[in-house]
């Protein structure tokens, strides 16, 4: 029997991945907007930094503002998911994001990473 509750470095680790992941994938998508100066050890850094904000400041942004997620049906989730992958990119400058934009749109491909990542996890716990 595997346990369906795994610890908070288990989810921190999958989180790092997901981030690294997606990171790498945006950089591909959006060349220009997003580079990383084709170094592996700047995705997985960038990924890292990423998973720490998505696992302390995030929440903190979500409770703050959780009006204007309401007002907007959750679509400002694209706004706070974009603002952590810019700060990622403003605390390790190896990771370059051009515009809020590219942050937005690369929050929205790791948030699709993170959907099938999860996804396929579940069906393999099952």
């Amino acid at each position: 029997m595997q346990h369906k509750h795994r610890g908070f470095l288990y989810h921190l680790l999958i989180r790092w991945l997901v981030c690294g992941l997606g990171l790498w994938i945006a950089a591909g998508l959006l060349s220009g907007s997003v580079s990383y100066g084709n170094h592996a050890s700047v995705v997985i850094i960038a990924g890292l930094i990423l998973a720490i904000i998505n696992a302390i400041l995030k929440p903190l942004i979500v409770l703050l503002s959780l009006p204007a997620i309401l007002l907007t049906l959750g679509l400002f989730m694209l706004i706070i998911n974009g603002l952590t992958v810019y700060l990622a990119s403003i605390f390790y400058s190896a990771l370059q994001i051009s515009n809020f934009g590219a942050a937005i749109i690369t929050g929205l491909i790791i948030g699709l990473v993170n959907y099938l990542v999860t996804a396929i996890l579940e069906e393999r716990s099952a």
